[in-house]
């Protein structure tokens, strides 16, 4: 089994996460099985291609260039930091702050594979990847990205305790019994930069994994339940948020 680092990030909401990164051996494997497809796709186009003569292999040579390059800026961009190889072996592309990967960062991590990836034998990237202490080979340092295993990112740094007895996960409605949330509530021993950091984590929380998601829910929840009185029990922690940010602006949470 390959050894693989953690890294730890501190989200705006002020939790920290852990995160854990991919090594060597995973990432080979997933480039390994892209690269395959990547094969398969420039056979199948060398092959439609050969049908118009001359015509056909000058058209053939800088599409074939488009899928190498391409592959891995539309898979990341648009599937959430994971080509089909990287889904397989569960890695995903994020920036150095654990937010997703957008198109200009996978853009300049994908562009600099001309440094370490198949025209130099991958040797800078196998070098760059051993020697950092993120895992980064060179177009990670220049975009600002890191590949993490998929199934770490939800853990929390430290297991949080449970707010209230009846608490449901972030995903399961309130149960009918339960009295509407928010009136009546006593949010006065709720300071600025508490209200500010639940503020942050709803406006941005459709954008994290659900892992991450609630996890950062349930220690915020943890954290100001008791500082907020007359809360009945059974309040998801997402909705507990919610309801604590529409109390403290006086409005709805739109």
């Amino acid at each position: 089994m390959e050894y693989e680092d953690r890294l730890t990030i501190t989200t705006p909401e002020g939790v920290e996460l852990d995160l854990q990164l991919a090594g060597l051996g995973s990432r080979f494997l997933a480039q390994l099985l892209d690269l395959t497809i990547k094969g398969i796709a420039i056979l199948l186009l060398a092959l439609a291609l050969s049908l118009f003569g001359l015509t056909g292999w000058a058209i053939f040579v800088p599409s074939m260039l488009l899928i190498l390059y391409a592959y891995d800026v539309v898979f990341e961009t648009f599937g959430g930091g994971r080509t089909p190889g990287k889904r397989a072996n569960k890695l995903r592309v994020v920036r150095v702050g654990g937010e997703p990967v957008d198109f200009m960062s996978s853009a300049i991590r994908n562009v600099l594979r001309l440094i370490d990836g198949i025209p130099t034998s991958y040797i800078p990237g196998i070098i760059s990847i051993l020697a950092t202490r993120k895992n980064q080979r060179i177009g990670d340092l220049a975009a600002g990205t890191i590949v993490i295993r998929e199934e770490r990112v939800a853990a929390p740094r430290a297991s949080a305790p449970v707010p209230g007895p009846g608490w449901l996960p972030p995903t399961a409605p309130p149960p009918p019994s339960v009295a509407p949330a928010g009136p009546g509530w006593d949010v006065s021993g709720v300071g600025a930069e508490e209200v500010a950091a639940v503020r942050s984590f709803l406006e941005r929380r459709w954008s994290l994994e659900p892992g991450a998601r609630g996890a950062l829910a349930l220690q915020l929840t943890s954290a100001l339940w008791p500082k907020v009185g007359g809360v009945p029990n059974g309040i998801p922690p997402e909705t507990f948020l919610e309801q604590l940010a529409q109390q403290k602006a006086g409005r709805g949470w739109g």
